[in-house]
């Protein structure tokens, strides 16, 4: 486009271009645009004036808005101006320290696979044990991490963002950009959205997926335009009554010079002081790692919540606007100070105070290598933040981490967000208000020196048992192994130190049962028909009532049907691994006890027969009965004369009697044994072969469910009755001991064991002259009763 100007020639020598466009009119210009005047390039005739205007040309703006947008895309249109787009590909798994031991059972898993795919055979039996193997210790892994290993987590690289959780969880979401005060900081993402029909204001600190994206989105950590985008949209979302959701996840704010410059204290202590009086619900979830005041910025919400593997820390790395926000914060919103265990930084000290895990280390310890010590004095996981009341609740994650199953972390943050909307719903503005205000001024409450009062004291919490950690597999076969080389080596020297080691190892083993036996019960899903029946039986025992046929009956159906689905459970394998090692190393016991009690045993034997042969009146006897044989000569026994062999004989059975009488002081049974004639071996046996069936017959009559339940009954009785029984509980016992009597006398009488038991007695009585008779006798039922011994407990028994 050109125009040209008829004219004098006019002297441009200190003009400027405003007055030449504002002489114009004069000049005879017209047709021309003054926009385009303002981008004309002028040239000069000394003979005629020409002004000569050209467009600029400029590259067209490229929306991201394709040629045929699809109308019916999640989220609507307006999507397609998003620059945020999913990825095609899955991002290259990370590997952290803690994770590399699982690393060689999934190589383990592929190189099966592989060579089944080569070979043509049938690996899947291998496969599925080494899946159950990973599965396993990915579980023992993932429900017992430290602290340090959550912040790894927490920064993991392929972790889902802000925008990631947003397109997952909203119907539609429109991203609105810009302060309004020239910039739109790519730290901070603010938009609308829907979730389940309800409009929310969403804002977050958005990190980039990879190194491009880190470096646009300047790695999650805003600059003071981040801020007052998020103000902006705060006031919008108050004015329309939009409930306001911020998603957290910054190591902290940005913290060069510009950014100081441009007032970044400034700028987060207004938004403290915003959103301390904004009247809609406010929820702020923490998705990764919560850095300082760059998190707090859109933090100061009604309710706190945080992903399980979240952390939230100081991370007072930024300078001196610290301390100006802290103060800012307290002018903003009046006498109220919020203490947040901040490390107040100034530009004029010397020491710049860290609290991320590694600086802290770095400080406190002099190396960087003490981080997973700090981590856990900082407390700043989800569990230590909800016991010390600064977050508000834990919202799942899968095992692995949210980057495990992005989409399912999304749904459960979707219905923490949905539950915790309703609650606030409630609650009508200035309730919602003042709920905000007292979640911020119970925080860090303390007074040094001053006594608790008992009132107080009264409704503290009670201190927490330690959590008990579950010992992978794997470890503890290595426990296992070495315990049996100890035990082998004791054979042959003592074995006091391998006692202790074998005490230690039962009591642990004992303990993993339990845990193994809690998690089968809760995978078979029978965890809350388990506590219903305990608490049927407290209560039946607190009210002194005999257990109900009824209760015990579904008692038994529990122990049944929990019996039945056991071997189907992920840990069974685990389980009954452990349980094989508590019976080896419970029988490795008994075998050491019995050692040393019958070494124990052999040495008080033999100094009671050291003291009974060291009597006076003993030695005076041995000695003078050892002069009568000298004296009488002989070489041998038979050569001894009868009186002689008299006073040996009187004085064996002397020295027998007070030897028996010293044993049976010690609680020891004695029997003095005298030759007899040997018992013929078939007839032995067959008296053992029925012995054996009689003691099988009693104990499946003991098992029966009606003498069981009588049994039962007559051990809650005598627990009941204690050691001073009244006269009531005394008549009780009585009867159900003859009941019990009774039905074991009529189902014995009533069995062929009596008829077995008569046609070998008249067998003994032709063979052996009576004398196994009498040890039948002995040993077995008599024709009309039968023996049982039953322990009640409490140093009782029923026989």
């Amino acid at each position: 486009m050109a125009s040209s100007i008829s004219n004098s020639a006019v002297a441009f020598t200190g003009a400027t271009a405003s007055d030449l466009l504002r002489s114009s009119k004069s000049c005879g210009v017209s047709g021309i645009p003054l926009r385009t005047l303002g981008k004309a390039r002028f040239s000069v005739k000394t003979r005629d004036l020409s002004v000569v205007a050209k467009a600029r040309k400029v590259k067209k703006h490229e929306y991201p808005w394709p040629a045929d947008p699809d109308p019916n895309v999640k989220g609507g249109v307006l999507t397609h101006l998003s620059h945020f787009k999913p990825h095609k590909e899955k991002p290259k798994p990370v590997t952290l320290d803690f994770e590399k031991p699982l690393v060689a059972l999934e190589k383990k898993i592929i190189d099966v696979r592989k060579m089944a795919n080569e070979t043509g055979l049938d690996f899947s039996d291998q496969i599925a044990l080494l899946e159950s193997k990973y599965q396993q210790a990915l579980k023992d892994l993932y429900t017992h991490l430290t602290p340090i290993q959550r912040v790894n987590i927490a920064r993991h690289p392929n972790r889902p963002t802000f925008l990631d959780h947003i397109f997952s969880i909203t119907e539609k979401f429109v991203e609105l950009h810009g302060d309004r005060a020239g910039y739109d900081d790519p730290a901070i993402v603010t938009g609308i959205g829907t979730i389940d029909g309800r409009r929310y204001m969403f804002m977050g600190h958005q990190k980039g997926r990879n190194t491009k994206e880190n470096i646009m989105r300047n790695f999650g950590m805003p600059t003071p335009h981040g801020y007052r985008k998020a103000l902006r949209m705060m006031y919008y979302a108050d004015h329309h009554g939009f409930p306001i959701v911020t998603f957290i996840d910054t190591p902290g704010a940005y913290a060069d010079l510009k950014s100081e410059e441009l007032g970044q204290g400034e700028a987060i202590a207004h938004n403290l002081r915003t959103m301390f009086g904004l009247k809609v619900p406010i929820v702020s979830i923490v998705i990764g790692e919560g850095g300082s005041g760059g998190a707090l910025a859109i933090g100061c919400a009604n309710k706190l919540l945080m992903l399980e593997n979240a952390v939230f820390y100081v991370a007072s790395q930024f300078g001196g606007y610290d301390i100006l926000l802290w103060q800012r914060a307290h002018t903003a919103i009046g006498e109220m100070t919020v203490y947040f265990r901040v490390a107040l930084t100034c530009h004029d000290s010397p020491v710049d105070w860290d609290y991320y895990p590694e600086a802290c280390a770095a400080i406190l310890w002099k190396t960087a290598k003490a981080a997973p010590k700090a981590a856990e004095k900082l407390k700043i996981t989800g569990p230590e933040l909800c016991k010390l009341q600064i977050a508000d609740g834990i919202i799942p994650e899968p095992l692995g981490g949210a980057h495990a199953d992005p989409s399912w972390t999304s749904q459960q943050i979707k219905k923490a967000i949905n539950e915790t909307m309703d609650e606030l719903k409630k609650m009508d503005t200035e309730a919602l208000l003042k709920h905000r205000m007292l979640k911020f001024r119970k925080i860090g409450g303390f007074q040094e020196g001053v006594p608790v009062d008992p009132i107080r004291k009264v409704n503290m919490k009670k201190k927490e048992e330690p959590i008990t950690r579950k010992t992978p597999v794997l470890e503890l076969e290595d426990e296992v192994e070495k315990l049996k080389e100890q035990i082998s080596k004791a054979k042959e020297s003592s074995s006091k130190p391998t006692e202790l080691a074998l005490n230690e190892m039962i009591e642990k083993l004992k303990k993993e049962i339990d845990l193994e036996y809690s998690e089968a019960v809760e995978a078979i899903g029978l965890k809350d028909r388990l506590l219903n029946l305990r608490e049927e039986c407290a209560k039946a025992n607190s009210q002194d009532h005999l257990m109900h046929p009824v209760l015990m009956d579904k008692i038994e159906k529990l122990h049944d049907e929990f019996n039945k689905g056991l071997p189907t459970v992920p840990n069974y394998a685990s389980l009954k691994y452990k349980l094989g090692m508590l019976k080896e190393f419970s029988k490795a016991k008994c075998a050491l006890e019995k050692k040393s009690k019958g070494e124990e045993l052999k040495l008080d034997i033999d100094k009671k027969i050291k003291e009974v042969m060291d009597r006076p009146e003993i030695k005076e006897k041995m000695q003078a009965l050892k002069a009568e044989v000298q004296k009488s000569g002989a070489s041998n026994a038979a050569d001894l004369d009868v009186g002689t062999r008299e006073s040996i004989s009187k004085m064996k059975k002397e020295i027998q009697l007070e030897l028996a009488n010293v044993l049976k002081s010690m609680d020891l049974d004695v029997e003095i044994v005298t030759a007899k004639k040997l018992i013929d071996d078939g007839l032995k046996g067959k008296v053992e072969s029925l012995r054996e069936e009689t003691n099988k017959k009693i104990e499946n009559l003991m098992n029966s469910s009606d003498l069981k339940n009588t049994i039962q009954l007559l051990k809650l009785e005598v627990a009941k009755a204690g050691k001073t029984p009244d006269v009531a509980s005394k008549k009780k016992i009585e009867a159900l001991e003859q009941q019990i009597r009774q039905k074991l006398a009529t189902a014995m009488n009533s069995s062929e064991i009596k008829s077995k038991h008569e046609e070998l007695l008249a067998e003994i009585a032709l063979e052996s002259n009576g004398s196994l008779k009498n040890d039948l006798k002995a040993g077995t039922p008599k024709n009309d009763e039968s023996r049982v011994e039953i322990n009640l407990g409490a140093n009782r028994s029923f026989t």
